[in-house]
């Protein structure tokens, strides 16, 4: 009897108050803007804004909501050439946030679908995702 209390107080109170992720939301959001080449994100009060490099054509960068899959303090891509991948976010099966040497094409359609950012701006963001937990960051990407 003392058992079954104990579980339907649990039920109610999860009914009336929520679940402890409902109520905090994306305390993370990274908005990727194709169209202006840019990266804006939202992290409480603060939002910061960087330039990126998103697919070139012949490529694609999926469009759409996401939450991160996995992180990588470093990556190598064994589809392009072990390319180095820095702090990467995976959003997408093998479609991630990471940094790049190649910050001359920042700004512009550079990669082979991936988001590029400056090193230091990319290591900023994995902190950030690593801090709040993948289902407190929320990466949208749209035209």
């Amino acid at each position: 009897m003392k058992k079954f209390f104990l579980v339907t107080a649990a039920m109610l109170a999860t009914a009336l108050l929520g679940t402890p992720s409902a109520s905090y939301a994306a305390m993370l959001e990274a908005n990727i803007d194709v169209s202006s080449q840019t990266m804006t994100v939202r992290y409480g009060s603060e939002v910061y804004r960087w330039v990126v490099s998103t697919a070139r054509p012949g490529y694609f960068t999926p469009r759409g909501t996401y939450r991160p899959q996995r992180t990588a303090r470093m990556w190598y891509s064994r589809k392009y050439d072990m390319s180095p991948m820095p702090y990467s976010v995976f959003f997408h099966g093998g479609y991630a946030i990471h940094g790049t040497g190649a910050v001359r094409q920042l700004g512009r359609p550079a990669s082979h679908g991936c988001v590029r950012l400056h090193t230091a701006n990319a290591a900023t963001f994995y902190s950030m995702v690593r801090e709040v937990g993948f289902g407190n960051t929320r990466i949208v990407v749209t035209n």
